[in-house]
């Protein structure tokens, strides 16, 4: 049987090209210089204006529902947004496109409509009349029609096959769902018009404030506060809150409503429970994560790379787009903000084997770790986050990339040894690192060349390389350390550690280990075929196009993990850091020692076994 009539969109295979429809528009507003009052087709330029704060207006709640350093504890559904879901909901602006189609198609018809005054008071009054006598019970009946057995099969099926309700969730339906829709939200306008009061202010106004209260209704958290409909019992019946509209999402059996859950009330399919349950939703609830990864940013591109900013930029691996350029001067104020005003927050979230893992994020970008009189600062940071998680209860928390920096703390020795009662386990990761770069090496392998040699993740794969007897040429000026790190080898593998000071030295060795940023000009010493592993951050450019480059190490998560819906950096959906997963394998083994500091070599094989044994495997 093929597809219901009107149950697709006919420009699906367009992707992004889709916007192209918006273009007859465009470009007919540009030729005419729309958007002077005098031009005949100025209308064009409110229209398109309009549709854009349509967009906005969902992007903002969207944005808001996503904050969870601001809405954690007033979510409905507490399960997180996974990357099926978001695939699903991509193409949710789809019904803007029908909609303005639609909204044009009449202007054409009517071409009076084009020239309504820019504000009429009483227009507002005949509208709102019109919105209650006729929008919403007329929706309230074709909602009902649409969970009816041939209807919902056809139609409405894919609109509650959202697990987690957002504002994008509001947009996700068929085309002739929003033809509907957009036809009932059109009659308070033209009835308005039709008795001479209708404006350009009331078109905005209410289009507006229907999307805001769409996307409200699907927003997942609860705003309205608990006391309200106990003190004006009345208010039940004239305004819908999150929970009330989850509440049907979750059932399909009550709250049909629009926005009056009135009219559930005389239809008799109105949930007894909806306000205890607002009310309860909204005191909220605190979850104690067993697990955290503590991040921060690395700079202020990728710091629009979270969900609050863009959902689904944000499911993506990062990389510069064009679209972020005009952004740049709205995160730089952000980086200024939090710099001078915030504390850790929470970015995201996801559940493995039933227990919560959070990804709380530092407010430091990469290049304050840099700088000499912030470093007390930052560790100021990352102590009172430990001293939260502690207190909260977390099990492990574990420090990524320059959160552990060893001229900053040590790898987390600072905090450990200033706070030895500490019950939360504070790990950086690097036994889980050092262990997926050196899975990676070739087997066969006789040589390597590394830079970052006696950094604690070079430390500890040179000692582990030299036991296999693999030369391992350490790029460093310093003899001492050099010697140091060489001494801790046993007697019989020492011959295997050798001190190097030029890169010229490894122009016949095609494996360069890099845990220190190389400049074009050094990696042009690289014989052609030679592979970078890395483990710096950030990672090296790829010059060369006769080598291959690694990405930093990451392994991807057990596929039982649920609701992960954002990439971590550039890294593919599932993956995450090496020191991420280092972090999960810390709490899934239940160890109860801090992982701080020196890497122990001796662990390396443990740990990457107990990895593979959990599921998490290399990408």
């Amino acid at each position: 049987m093929g597809a219901a009539f009107l149950s697709s969109w006919p420009w699906d295979n367009l992707g992004f090209f889709k916007y192209v429809l918006y273009g007859p528009l465009v470009g007919k507003a540009l030729a005419s210089r729309a958007w002077e009052p005098a031009s005949p087709d100025h209308w064009l330029c409110l229209l398109l204006a309009l549709f854009a704060l349509r967009a906005f207006t969902y992007q903002l709640w969207s944005s808001y529902s996503n904050m969870l350093f601001l809405t954690r504890r007033r979510r409905i559904v507490r399960d997180g947004v996974d990357f099926e879901q978001i695939d699903k909901e991509w193409d949710w602006d789809n019904f803007l496109i029908l909609q303005i189609l639609m909204a044009s198609t009449a202007l054409y018809a009517f071409p009076s409509l084009r020239h309504l005054p820019g504000w009429n008071t009483a227009g507002f009054a005949v509208a709102a009349v019109l919105h209650v006598a006729a929008t919403e019970p007329l929706f309230y009946v074709a909602h009902r029609a649409f969970h009816g057995d041939h209807l919902f099969a056809r139609y409405h099926a894919p609109h509650h096959s959202i697990k987690v309700p957002t504002p994008f969730t509001a947009g996700f339906a068929t085309p002739l769902e929003h033809m509907v829709l957009g036809a009932l939200m059109a009659l308070p306008l033209a009835g308005a018009y039709a008795a001479g009061v209708g404006s350009v202010g009331l078109a905005f106004a209410y289009v507006l404030a229907f999307d805001f209260l769409r996307a409200m209704g699907h927003c997942n958290v609860e705003l309205f506060p608990g006391g309200l409909f106990r003190s004006l019992p009345f208010l039940r019946y004239l305004i819908y809150t999150p929970t009330y509209h989850t509440i049907h999402h979750a059932g399909k059996k009550a709250n049909f409503c629009l926005f009056m859950p009135l009219f559930d009330r005389l239809g008799g399919t109105l949930d007894a429970t909806s306000w205890e349950l607002q009310r309860k939703n909204r005191a909220g609830m605190d979850e104690v994560p067993d697990f955290v990864f503590l991040a921060h940013v690395v700079d202020v591109m990728q710091s629009m790379h979270v969900p609050f900013v863009m959902r689904t930029f944000a499911s993506t691996p990062f990389a510069v787009r064009a679209f972020l350029l005009p952004l740049w001067p709205i995160a730089l104020l952000f980086m200024f903000m939090v710099w001078a005003w915030s504390k850790t927050f929470i970015i995201s979230y996801y559940h493995l084997r039933g227990k919560l893992h959070q990804i709380w994020a530092v407010p430091r970008y990469g290049f304050h770790y840099f700088l000499p009189f912030a470093k007390d600062g930052i560790n100021d940071q990352i102590e009172l986050a430990i001293l939260r998680a502690d207190r909260m209860g977390v099990k492990v928390v574990s420090l990524a990339a320059l959160n552990k920096n060893e001229a900053l703390n040590g790898g987390g020795t600072l905090f450990v040894n200033k706070h030895p009662d500490l019950r939360v386990r504070v790990v950086h990761g690097n036994t889980l690192t050092a262990a997926v770069i050196l899975n990676e090496i070739p087997k066969g392998t006789t040589e390597v060349f590394m830079t970052g040699a006696t950094s604690k993740l070079g430390r500890a794969i040179a000692l582990y390389l030299c036991r296999k007897k693999i030369r391992v040429m350490m790029m460093t000026l310093s003899t001492e350390r050099f010697q140091k790190i060489q001494k801790e080898a046993a007697a019989e593998h020492q011959q295997y550690l050798v001190q190097v000071t030029k890169f010229q030295s490894a122009e016949q060795c095609r494996t360069w280990i890099v845990g220190k940023w190389l400049s074009p000009r050094e990696q042009r010493w690289a014989s052609p075929g030679t592979h970078f592993h890395q483990f710096v951050v950030p990672p090296i450019l790829g010059f060369r196009r006769d080598c291959t480059y690694g990405k930093l190490a990451a392994m991807r998560l057990p596929k039982d993990a649920r609701g992960l819906g954002s990439c971590e950096f550039s890294l593919e959906r599932g993956v995450v850091h090496a020191c991420h997963a280092g972090g999960v394998v810390h709490f899934l083994e239940g160890y109860a020692h801090h992982e701080v500091g020196a890497i122990d070599v001796d662990r390396i094989d443990v740990v990457w076994e107990a990895a593979l044994k959990h599921g998490i495997r290399p990408v």
